[in-house]
């Protein structure tokens, strides 16, 4: 990856320019049957839904991608969550569970603040659910010839 790639983190609300983003502790809330089943290791499912929010393969490293729109999403996760600008502070590895392009480091440093406080409109999310949809349709096409 060359440094020309503009990297974005959605995620803690509230960094600033120079701040390090480094991997955080799992959120559970309590009383939530999703978060305890992630605390206890294991996937979550929703009855009619399937899996929802996996279960992050490396806890150890903090996520970025070069799809804005993918990181606005993960910001929307947090509370009041934010969407940055980052540069890897550290080895870039590709990241095999996502569909969009990401890739996980040790820690990253804030460049700057694209988005506070972001909230998907259902317009938002409904594109993102279609380019979801349209990346796995594109594996299952490559995978199966399907």
């Amino acid at each position: 990856m060359t440094s020309s790639v503009r990297l974005f983190h959605g995620g803690v609300p509230g960094l600033v320019a120079g701040d390090r983003v480094v991997p955080a502790p799992p959120h559970v809330v309590d009383g939530c049957p999703i978060c305890a089943a992630k605390a206890a290791g294991v996937q979550p499912a929703v009855p009619g839904l399937g899996n929802v929010d996996p279960i992050t393969e490396r806890p150890d490293r903090v996520y970025v991608t070069s799809d804005r729109e993918y990181g606005r999403f993960y910001a929307s996760k947090r509370w009041l969550g934010d969407l940055y600008t980052v540069e890897p502070a550290g080895e870039l590895e590709v990241s095999t569970e996502d569909l969009f392009p990401t890739w996980c480091v040790e820690a990253a440093v804030v460049t700057g603040v694209v988005s506070r406080a972001v909230r998907l409109t259902d317009r938002q999310r409904l594109t993102l659910t279609r380019r979801w949809k349209a990346l796995e349709d594109a594996q299952r096409f490559a995978r199966y010839g399907l």
